[in-house]
C-alpha cells in the first residue's frame, strides 16, 4: 500500500472562509473573509482503514485510543445494545466502549475486514499528524479545507452547491435520514461510514468533505467574538489544545447538528477519538 495516496492538486489564489449568515454563531462560522493561499495537493479521499492499516504495520504505531484503552461509539452501533457503557451526560448516544479503536470500531470482536476503503475512524489528531507525516504531508489548514471542499465553486453551501439534501429523495452525502438521534431510515443506504470513494466528487475531485467523518485541520480552535461564551470557549480550548474539525459525519441532520455545511466548524481536544473522527492529508506543492 502506498504511503501516498491519490491526491488532486488545489489551485491557489484568491480562496473564501466562513460565512455572512451563520447558523451556530458560537462556533465562529462568521464572518465571510476573503485570503490568498498558494496551490497545494489533497487526497481525493479521506485516509482509509486499508492506508492507515500500512502505517501502523511499517512503524508499529499505537494510537491515542488504544493508549487510552477506550474509544466513543455511537449507540445503535453496539451489537449487544448500549445499556452496560457509561454514557454522555447532555449527548447520552456516545457510549464510552474498553477496546474500541481503529481496528475494532465498535470494541469487542468488531473488526474492518469488510471496511478496508472506509475511512478510518477512532483516530485523534495527534494520530492524524503522525500518519500525515509518515506519508510525506501533512494536515491541511481550515482554509485550505474550506477552499478545497468548495471545488471551484464561488460561496457554495456544500461541495456540489446550495441545493439542500433532504430525508426523501436528494442524498449527495452520507449524514442522517429520519429522527436523530432514534430513528436513522437509511435512505441514503448507509447507517455508519460509507467508503471513503462515495458519492459524486465535488468540482476538484474530492469525495465525501461533507458528512461521512469529520476531519482533522491543522489549527487551533478559536472562536472570533467578543461574546463572553466565546471568550469562555477559547480559554478552554487554549488550555486544552483544541483543534479544528470540519466537514460533518455520518451523524448530521438539519434539525440536531447542521454542520456538513462548508462553512460550518467544530473543535476538540488533540487526544478525542469517536467512530465518526477522520482526516485527510494534504501536501505542499
Amino acid at each position: 500500500m502506498p504511503r501516498r495516496s491519490e491526491a488532486v492538486s488545489i489551485p491557489g489564489g484568491r480562496a473564501e472562509m466562513g460565512t455572512d449568515a451563520p447558523v451556530f454563531e458560537a462556533d465562529g462560522e462568521a464572518p465571510r473573509r476573503r485570503l490568498t493561499l498558494k496551490p497545494f495537493a489533497l487526497d481525493a479521499v479521506t485516509v482509509t482503514n486499508e492506508r492507515f492499516a500500512a502505517f501502523v504495520r511499517e512503524r508499529g504505531y499505537v494510537t491515542d485510543a488504544e493508549r487510552l484503552g477506550w474509544s466513543f461509539v455511537f449507540y445503535q452501533h453496539l451489537a449487544g445494545g448500549a445499556d452496560q457503557y457509561p454514557r454522555v451526560q447532555g449527548a447520552d448516544w456516545w457510549c464510552r466502549v474498553d477496546g474500541a479503536f481503529w481496528a475494532a470500531p465498535e470494541g469487542g470482536a468488531s473488526n474492518i475486514s469488510e471496511r478496508l476503503d472506509h475511512p478510518v475512524v477512532h483516530v485523534s489528531h495527534v494520530d492524524a499528524q503522525h500518519f500525515a507525516s509518515w506519508s510525506g504531508g501533512r494536515l491541511p489548514s481550515e482554509a485550505e479545507w474550506e477552499h478545497a471542499a468548495r471545488g471551484g465553486l464561488e460561496g457554495a453551501l456544500f461541495p456540489w452547491g446550495n441545493r439542500e439534501p433532504d430525508d426523501r429523495s436528494y442524498f449527495p452525502c452520507n449524514i442522517w435520514q429520519g429522527d436523530f438521534p432514534s430513528r436513522n431510515t437509511l435512505a441514503d443506504g448507509y447507517f455508519s461510514t460509507a467508503p471513503a470513494r462515495s458519492f459524486a466528487p465535488n468540482g476538484y475531485g474530492l469525495y465525501n468533505c461533507s458528512g461521512n467523518v469529520w476531519e482533522w485541520c491543522a489549527n487551533a480552535y478559536r472562536v472570533s467574538s467578543l461574546k463572553r461564551a466565546a471568550q469562555m470557549t477559547n480559554a478552554t480550548a487554549l488550555r486544552d489544545g483544541w483543534r479544528v474539525l470540519k466537514g460533518g459525519s455520518f451523524l448530521c441532520h438539519r434539525s440536531y447538528c447542521y454542520r456538513y455545511r462548508i462553512a460550518a466548524r467544530t473543535g476538540n481536544p488533540p487526544d478525542t477519538s469517536t467512530s465518526h473522527i477522520g482526516f485527510r492529508v494534504a501536501y505542499d506543492l
